[in-house]
């Protein structure tokens, strides 16, 4: 039995890493090898330098940083002083509506694509970065995860702060937040690695080269720009996605503690 256990989890292995190895293969070889597994096929990168020079992935790649960024930022600010009211402050409907803040989880952003795109629109925000990042700027998630770390912080290191005449933004800066750092660190990968791959709406609100984050960039790329060339559109695929893969491959020890210790938590 545990023989059978192994043997399907490496069979879901393979089929999950299958179209990566794929890209692999196809972005580094001609594209006459494309759908030609040979090993002796040559080497070479030449489909990553027609791809950088085909399209602006330079731009999208500030841009999807600019928008990664600045989302997690405000996304971090909004949900601790949230959470932090939530767990510790006491309040006329403050149960109430931290149940508001609940029913947002339950919420398909796709389906508020349309009320948002009107919004935006009066707003005059739409085509920009701004736009794109703001229906995410506060997350019930983010808000939920830091009030439940922040109700397990001992009540008497709050007492024994407030009596050295700590303030509550003191409190918060030298209690609460390095005590919820790990997570803090988990939060932020999961936040960075959604809005990298982010895909529907910023195609919806993004119209030109200076606000297309990446994924946008690449869907026109290949629709358009590339025809079927499948050998540079993988080495651009690519290209888009070696920055989140490297920055895992990096701190994915760092990942998957802060998880273990959220989950302990």
């Amino acid at each position: 039995m545990p023989r059978l256990v192994d043997l399907g989890a490496w069979l879901l292995a393979f089929i999950w890493a299958a179209p990566l190895l794929y890209a692999v293969w196809t972005a580094f070889h001609p594209g006459a090898y494309a759908t030609r597994f040979d090993l002796t096929a040559p080497l070479t990168l030449d489909n990553f330098r027609a791809a950088w020079e085909a399209a602006p992935f330079p731009r999208y790649m500030l841009n999807t940083v600019m928008l990664v960024t600045g989302t997690l930022a405000a996304q971090l600010v909004i949900g601790t002083l949230a959470a932090f009211a939530f767990a510790r402050l006491r309040f006329p409907g403050r149960n109430l509506l931290f149940l508001g803040v609940l029913v947002q989880l339950t919420i398909m952003p796709d389906v508020l694509i349309v009320q948002n795109y009107a919004t935006l629109e009066k707003l005059g925000l739409v085509d920009t970065i701004t736009g794109i990042a703001i229906p995410y700027v506060s997350s019930a998630f983010g808000i939920f995860l830091l009030r439940q770390t922040f109700m397990t912080i001992p009540k008497e290191l709050d007492d024994a702060a407030r009596l050295e005449g700590c303030s509550l933004p003191g409190l918060l800066r030298r209690v609460y937040i390095p005590l919820a750092k790990p997570v803090y660190v988990a939060y932020g990968l999961v936040s960075i690695s959604h809005h990298w791959n982010n895909f529907l709406w910023p195609l919806v609100v993004a119209r030109s080269v200076e606000t297309r984050p990446l994924t946008v960039g690449l869907a026109v790329f290949a629709s358009t720009d590339q025809g079927i060339d499948w050998s540079i559109i993988t080495a651009a695929t690519l290209l888009s996605a070696a920055p989140l893969l490297i920055a895992f491959l990096i701190f994915q020890r760092a990942f998957v503690q802060s998880f273990m210790r959220a989950g302990i938590k």
